[in-house]
C-alpha cells in the first residue's frame, strides 16, 4: 500500500482521538508526579503506543481483520485502565477527593442532596427493582460491544465511536474530579443501610468489588446506559423495547442508591446527547 497515496485512511476516528486524549494526559501527569520509568506510566505509554501501531496495521491489512483488531483495544484497554484507576489517580491528585464540592453544586442547582431528600421513600419494595435495574448496567454494556462487533463492521464503527468517546471523556472527569460518592463520603448522614432482597446484596456486592472509588463525575452509568438505549433505537429497535423501562429505573437508582450527585447525571446526560449527535452525522466508511 502506498503510504503517500492513502495518507488520509491514518486518520484517527472520533472516539481514538478522544480516549487516546485521556491516555495521553494521564500517561504525562504520570510522568510528571512519579517520573517517566513508574510502572503506570509506562504501562500507558504502552497502550498508547500499541493503539498507533494497530491503526497502522488496520490501514495495510487487507479485510477486515486489522479494524476489527483496532476496535476491540478500546472494551480491552478500557475495563483496564477502569480498574486500576484508583491507584493511578492516588499518584496524580494531591488532596481531598472531590465529594464535598459536587455537593455545594447539587446545593445550588436543587438544595438539598437528592439521597438524602429520597430517604423518607426508602423502602425494600423499591430497593430490591432498582438494585436489579443497576445491575443490567454490566450485562447490557458486555452484551452490546459483542452484539456490534461481531455484526457489520460500519455499524461497530459507529458504535463504538460514540462509546468511547463517552468512556474517554468520562474518564478525563473520573482522574480530574475523583470523587467517591454520596453511600461513601456521606454515609454517616443516611439513617441507616439499603435493605432488601436478593438483588439488593448483589448489586452492592458488586459495587463494592467492581467500583474504583473515584468514578462518580460524570454519571457514565446515566452516559452509556442512556448512549445505548438510544442507538438501539436507531439500528436495533428490539432491543429497546427490552431495555427502555429497566434503564429508566437505572437513572433513578444512582441517586436512590446513594452512588451519584445530581451534577453527575446532568453531565452525563449532556454528554451523551453531544455524543449522539456526534455519531448520527460521522461519516463511517463502509469498507476495511
Amino acid at each position: 500500500m502506498n503510504f503517500k497515496a492513502d495518507s488520509t485512511a491514518y486518520r484517527p476516528m472520533l472516539h481514538e482521538v478522544l480516549f487516546q486524549g485521556f491516555m495521553v494526559v494521564t500517561w504525562l501527569r504520570l510522568v510528571w508526579s512519579a517520573g517517566f520509568w513508574d510502572a503506570a506510566a509506562l504501562l500507558y505509554l504502552g497502550g498508547i503506543i500499541l493503539a498507533a501501531v494497530l491503526v497502522v496495521l488496520s490501514v495495510r491489512s487487507k479485510g477486515q481483520l486489522g479494524w476489527r483488531l483496532r476496535l476491540l483495544y478500546y472494551p480491552l484497554v478500557m475495563n483496564a485502565t477502569y480498574r486500576y484507576m484508583a491507584p493511578v489517580v492516588a499518584k496524580i491528585h494531591k488532596g481531598p477527593l472531590y465529594d464535598v464540592w459536587l455537593r455545594a453544586l447539587d446545593t445550588r442547582l436543587v438544595g438539598e442532596n437528592l439521597s438524602l431528600r429520597l430517604q423518607p421513600l426508602v423502602r425494600p419494595l423499591f430497593t430490591e427493582p432498582l438494585s436489579f435495574c443497576y445491575m443490567l448496567f454490566i450485562p447490557y454494556l458486555t452484551l452490546s460491544m459483542l452484539w456490534y462487533f461481531c455484526g457489520p463492521l460500519p455499524l461497530l464503527k459507529r458504535f463504538y465511536l460514540g462509546l468511547f468517546s463517552l468512556y474517554g471523556i468520562g474518564f478525563l472527569g473520573y482522574t480530574f474530579v475523583p470523587a467517591a460518592g454520596p453511600y461513601i463520603a456521606m454515609t454517616s448522614e443516611f439513617h441507616g443501610a439499603l435493605t432488601g432482597g436478593l438483588f439488593t446484596r448483589l448489586n452492592a456486592a458488586m459495587v463494592s468489588f467492581g467500583s474504583n472509588r473515584v468514578d462518580v463525575f460524570p454519571s457514565l452509568h446515566c452516559a452509556v446506559s442512556t448512549y445505548m438505549l438510544l442507538f438501539d433505537r436507531w439500528y436495533k429497535p428490539w432491543r429497546f423495547r427490552i431495555y427502555a423501562l429497566p434503564c429508566v429505573g437505572l437513572w433513578i437508582s444512582t441517586i436512590y442508591l446513594r452512588y451519584h450527585y445530581f451534577i453527575d447525571v446532568v453531565i452525563g446526560f449532556g454528554l451523551t446527547a453531544i455524543t449522539l449527535w456526534l455519531v448520527r452525522t460521522a461519516q463511517i466508511e463502509e469498507s476495511g
